[in-house]
């Protein structure tokens, strides 16, 4: 939910609305209204909603709670509208049938659905800690005491037992995360909350542990339980039960729920459903979420809204930005916003929306929304697997890049340039790989290895075969350009590309569901960065001119990888801005042949600081910031030292990923041992390289800067200069290669041995 702007903040000076006006018409990010979440309409006429206890003096009461079945009784309240939230832990698309769960699927036809990524703070989420992120509105989790069902009040209580613990155990988790956040929020609106079950009165109680009214069960609540309060919350157990019934095996792994027991879970829940649907009065808001893992394996889940302002398409929310995808925080927000009360700040999530397509029929809406979590699953199989080849593959081209370079036989060179560009088009390919549904194949595993090896075949052949192979840097300019090319489209029309790629990312892990993630910021980067390069050196070696023209194109492609990485609609990636203006800012010092004086670094950083912070400025004036204007937000507010902290710490946390860090290690390794340092040929084979290719030392190091810096500012860590190695080190191979096929062929061969003429000969 937005929060509200100050008039103040609109008032800028002459100066500063001038660089605001050009920032923005730079960036294209002027301000613009976004898309109105669905608004609760009023409740049917007749249509009674029960204000929470007042005190003596008429004041709202959230501490005090009626005993379970007493309806609560006052006047004052200030919410709108009747949300009801079925939580149905466990519940995924897969188990939603015609004919085995009737309510659910006649209820797919009428709401706005989509997946519901349930990631809350560790590898799983367990049924108590989506309730308790619920409650929280931000991750939360039940730190100690495994992985069971949430705790129920005792008999005549509504009150949570250990609740206090919970909350503070969740005040120290690295979000800060606040138990009771959504109950109290309702009870300062003057409404009152009812639970219906033991997770549901976890959800909803307030900072105290207490709701306002209390049923263990929908068999046991009472008549008016559906009608007396703004926001009633039900606990749909049984999917989540038939696996603690399951139990586990001697070893502690769960044990596997049979397909029958599952789909008679499901239809045990579907009846609830529907009691449920047909108690709740008309004009009410029903939101229901499979909000939590039921076994050890992460997976999507089901959301659905239905009501005043939804109908049958796909929801979103400004969360992931994605069609068909909503999140476990946004439910709270979505909660507070249909009953019109104020979203607090603590509170991370957006309000559910509708994403402007409409949904098809109900089978192919379950069919595709089944294959969004199949895909996920498939991304969790073979992401290590495909990491351990990213390694062997970078691992063996330097090993046979070293034997090749002492070697120096002409053919296994050419060898090496080869498999140098393939190594470089390896990660651009594994993205390309997602144009096609692999997943969905009777074998993903071949299905991804034929499609990232053709790419790698295409992409190479197109480096190695056109007239730019005469040129030191043409064909990594190619695989580069490539790199660059494909996931700036993606990024720019909907990052299909990147959801679910084995170099992407995934909702299930949830770390981002729009722009550019860190890691493919990093390949993408690198890829403006060389092919940016050898076009430079290529206006030198034409012209000669080692200043305008060459600066001038560097940083034109620098200010539009500003524009792509920056922009809300695009890129999204407030580090990949911080990292990519020094990067740049070197890359045109190198070629423009100045030194970097200390008085010139400042200048460049200070502009850079406010370029950077103007553009978080702008879109933190938008209705729906991104996270970039939410730095903004969190800098006025003096949270921002809570944010870079936690973003440290996770920085600092990569390097115990030994995959990143072998890639990384290695690839340093090799760039000094066996391209820097001087080897059979009597000079170092970068080096040769740097003579032929006036760009390339300025190119490699904006390379490292903007890879150091984007370590340094991202949480990914090392997982980014790890990623821009991947790149940068086989296309300078393949570049030094070329310059010593060059060096041999202009070297004058030497004389052939011949008899000398005898002296005595008479």
């Amino acid at each position: 939910m937005a929060r509200p702007r100050k008039a103040e903040r609109h008032r800028l000076s002459a100066g500063a609305a001038a660089l605001v006006g050009f920032t923005a018409a730079l960036l294209g990010l002027l301000p613009a209204t976004a898309t109105a979440a669905p608004q609760t309409a009023e409740p049917a006429p007749g249509t009674a909603i029960a204000a929470p206890l007042t005190s003596a003096s008429g004041a709202a009461s959230p501490t005090s709670a009626p005993t379970a079945g007493t309806p609560t009784a006052g006047t004052g309240s200030k919410t709108r509208g009747r949300v009801l939230l079925i939580g149905v832990p466990g519940l995924r698309w897969d188990d939603i049938r015609r004919t085995g769960t009737p309510n659910l699927w006649n209820l797919t036809g009428q709401a706005a659905v989509g997946s519901l990524s349930v990631k809350t703070v560790a590898g799983h989420t367990c049924p108590i800690d989506g309730w308790l992120t619920i409650s929280a509105g931000q991750r939360a989790q039940l730190r100690n005491g495994g992985c069971g069902l949430p705790p129920a009040p005792t008999t005549g209580t509504t009150t949570v037992p250990g609740f206090p613990g919970l909350r503070e155990d969740n005040a120290h988790n690295k979000y800060g995360s606040k138990l009771g956040l959504l109950g109290d929020a309702v009870h300062r609106a003057g409404g009152c909350t009812m639970a219906i079950g033991p997770g549901a009165a976890v959800g909803v109680a307030d900072g105290t542990g207490r709701v306002d009214g209390y049923a263990p069960s929908v068999d046991k609540a009472p008549a008016d339980a559906w009608s007396r309060c703004a926001l009633t919350v039900v606990d749909v157990d049984d999917v989540v039960r038939a696996s603690v019934n399951a139990g586990v095996d001697v070893d502690g792994r769960q044990v596997r729920v049979t397909s029958k027991d599952r789909a008679a879970a499901a239809s045990a829940a579907d009846a609830q459903v529907g009691r449920i649907l047909r108690s709740a009065p008309a004009g009410t808001t029903v939101l229901l979420a499979g909000l939590s893992d039921n076994t050890h394996t992460s997976r999507l889940h089901v959301a659905m809204a239905t009501g005043p302002g939804y109908g049958p398409r796909y929801l979103t929310a400004n969360s992931t930005r994605t069609g068909g995808l909503v999140t476990l925080t946004d439910v709270t927000s979505t909660i507070l916003h249909t009953l019109g009360v104020a979203q607090p700040k603590d509170a991370v999530g957006s309000p559910w929306r509708l994403d402007g397509r409409k949904s098809a029929s109900v089978s192919r809406v379950v069919r595709a929304l089944k294959d969004r979590d199949a895909a996920a699953q498939a991304y969790g199989r073979f992401v290590f697997p495909f990491y351990l080849a990213l390694i062997a593959v970078q691992i063996a081209l330097y090993a046979f890049a070293t034997v090749a370079l002492r070697r120096k036989a002409h053919r296994l060179l050419a060898a090496t340039k080869v498999v140098a560009l393939a190594a470089g088009a390896l990660p651009v390919a594994s993205f390309l790989a997602n144009a096609v549904p692999w997943w969905a194949s009777g074998q993903p595993a071949l299905m991804l290895t034929v499609l990232i090896l053709l790419g790698v075949a295409v992409i190479t052949a197109a480096a190695a075969a056109g007239p730019w192979r005469r040129s030191v840097t043409g064909p990594g300019a190619v695989v580069a350009g490539a790199t660059a090319l494909f996931l700036a489209l993606d990024v720019m029309t909907g990052n299909h590309l990147q959801t679910c790629s084995v170099l992407g990312y995934t909702p299930v892990v949830a770390g981002r569901f729009y722009g550019f993630g860190n890691t493919t910021w990093a390949l993408w980067i690198t890829g403006v960065i060389i092919a940016a390069g050898a076009l430079a050196g290529r206006l030198i070696a034409r012209r000669g001119d080692r200043r305008l023209a060459p600066v001038a194109l560097v940083v034109g492609a620098g200010l539009a990888a500003l524009v792509v990485d920056g922009a809300p609609m695009w890129g999204a990636d407030f580090g990949g801005l911080i990292a990519t203006f020094p990067g740049f800012a070197v890359f045109a010092f190198m070629l423009s042949g100045r030194r970097a004086r200390p008085t010139r670094v400042i200048a460049v950083l200070a502009a850079g600081a406010v370029l950077i912070l103007g553009v978080s400025f702008l879109d933190s004036l938008r209705a729906n910031p991104t996270h970039i204007g939410e730095f903004w937000n969190s800098l006025t507010s003096g949270d921002a030292g809570t944010v870079i902290f936690r973003k440290f710490r996770g920085m600092i946390g990569t390097f115990g990923n030994w995959k990143l860090s072998v890639i990384a290690v290695a690839a340093i390794g090799f760039l000094f041992f066996a391209l820097l340092r001087p080897l059979a040929w009597r000079a170092a084979a970068l080096h040769m390289a740097y003579e032929r290719a006036p760009a390339l030392r300025a190119t490699l190091a904006s390379v490292l800067v903007t890879s150091v810096v984007g370590m340094l500012v991202n949480d990914s860590g090392v997982a980014i200069p790890a990623m821009a190695f991947t790149i940068a080190v086989p296309l300078a191979l393949a570049a030094s290669v070329r310059a010593l096929e060059l060096g041999a062929s202009e070297r004058p061969p030497r004389p052939e041995r011949s008899e000398e003429p005898s002296a005595h000969k008479g």
